[in-house]
């Protein structure tokens, strides 16, 4: 198993004088031109994708490229990119960084990126901004578009309620915890993931639904601080490659000069993508090396300006 549906990564951060979005890392894979050129490039406020999310201070789905404001169409469909969402990261309303997630249809297999948002300071419904269903699933996205989400329900109003990224193994299995099982199951959606996103007065949900053939990411990981405030714990984990689910529980000190991805993630509450894992130290190392593992990205979970958890996703 090489393909997974989240196929490249990468992070913008702000120029010395604020003024641009300049590349900061990334993840790319196979896709070696698309890398190319992106690392060449540095994004206006309100230009490209990145610039757009840092102009609208939230995030920003594209469920195609084609006939967008996304400068590298070309490119994308070369690396078999098909839609992506952007993700601004603010440090006491301050722009620190975007980071930008592309995901990949591929033929006779099954995927979606959603965007789910209430507008209403917390007190209302959570709705799909937008989606990108593929060929595969066009009656859910269907269903998905007229669906209207309390807090609490379903798989975005989950993480929308608990403030931290949940991950569903089964969704058609799941009917207490996700709403649409019968139309995942017709469309061959079986994974979930939700990742809760606050910008200003409105809450966001990112959710990644996927089939097994064409897994999430390789392995996913949940890592939140210990009850001695000194370490991260790992929490959950999940991998294709080995056997599904797993609570093995793993810590990183974040005292003593601690490195590594998912401690920086913590610290700094900025994304962090690393394009060679195998230099991570610990547990992440060991979990990079048994599945052959050529990014991590640690994607700090934020509720009230503070990090409550870092979600780590090996690609």
């Amino acid at each position: 198993m090489s393909a997974t549906f989240i196929k490249a990564a990468e992070l913008w951060v702000p120029s010395h004088d604020g003024s641009l979005l300049e590349f900061g890392g990334g993840a790319f894979g196979t896709a070696r031109g698309f890398a190319a050129i992106s690392r060449e490039l540095c994004f206006g406020c309100g230009e490209g994708l990145p610039g757009r999310a840092w102009q609208e201070r939230q995030p920003i789905l594209l469920p195609q490229f084609e006939g967008s404001f996304f400068r590298r169409v070309a490119a994308a469909k070369a690396a078999g990119l098909t839609c992506a969402i952007a993700l601004p990261g603010f440090v006491h309303d301050r722009l620190n960084s975007v980071l930008v997630i592309f995901c990949g249809h591929e033929p006779r297999t099954s995927g979606a990126l959603e965007l789910w948002r209430d507008d209403a300071g917390g007190h209302g419904e959570l709705t799909l901004v937008d989606g990108a269903f593929g060929q595969n699933a066009q009656t859910f996205e269907m269903i998905s578009r007229q669906t209207h989400l309390h807090r609490g329900v379903g798989l975005p109003g989950q993480a929308w309620l608990s403030g931290h990224s949940v991950f569903l193994d089964d969704l058609p299995a799941s009917p207490g915890r996700f709403v649409r099982t019968r139309l995942a199951a017709a469309a061959g959606l079986l994974r979930g993931l939700a990742i809760p996103f606050a910008s200003h007065a409105e809450r966001y949900v990112v959710t990644f639904l996927a089939s097994a053939d064409l897994p999430l990411a390789r392995r996913i990981e949940q890592w939140t601080l210990d009850e001695t405030q000194t370490r991260l714990r790992r929490i959950f984990a999940f991998s294709e490659l080995h056997g599904g689910a797993s609570r093995i529980e793993a810590t990183l000190p974040l005292s003593g000069g601690a490195k590594g991805s998912i401690v920086k993630a913590w610290t700094s509450g900025t994304p962090v993508i690393n394009d060679w894992p195998a230099d991570e130290s610990g547990a992440p190392a060991a979990a990079a090396a048994s599945i052959g593992s050529w990014a991590l990205l640690a994607i700090p979970v934020m509720s009230n300006g503070s990090v409550v958890e870092v979600l780590a996703l090996y690609l």
